[in-house]
């Protein structure tokens, strides 16, 4: 990962995450990742409380995740965010998961796509302007995820 915004957050895998087999389920990464996005996106502005309050909020339009290695119970976990890119009205963060006991031990690679969006009416926002100076090695034109 580079020098763009990031996160590192850590999970201990329970019981209520995995399988009978004590395999962790493949929802329950996705639960890690919203942890370090939610703290991600506070890092860049979009804290909790402040959205509920202008209800201009960060929403998920598109999930990508690789599972390479399973984890199990009682694993501890790394995961690792940070913001990929951006244009004027997207946003992309892609995030890691790593046993922390062994860090070359890759279990999972993400990148979701995201817009800001004001509710209740569900209108697209632009991005804020400021994200082309504070983050310029993000910065890059429209394009497909």
């Amino acid at each position: 990962m580079s020098s763009a915004p990031s996160i590192e957050t850590q999970e201990e895998v329970m019981f209520f995450d995995t399988d009978l087999g004590g395999v962790v389920h493949n929802i329950a990464y996705l639960r890690f990742i919203e942890t370090a996005r939610t703290r991600l996106a506070a890092q860049l502005g979009m804290v909790l409380k402040e959205m509920a309050a202008t209800q201009l909020y960060a929403v998920v339009t598109r999930t990508e995740i690789d599972y390479r290695k399973p984890a199990t119970l009682g694993d501890h976990l790394v995961i690792r965010g940070e913001l990929e890119k951006f244009n004027r009205s997207r946003f992309w963060c892609q995030f890691e998961i790593r046993l922390r006991e062994d860090m070359d031990k890759l279990l999972i690679t993400s990148r979701q796509c995201l817009a800001l969006v004001q509710m209740p009416k569900s209108k697209p926002k632009p991005l804020p302007k400021s994200w082309q100076q504070d983050f310029p090695q993000c910065y890059g034109p429209s394009s497909k995820p």
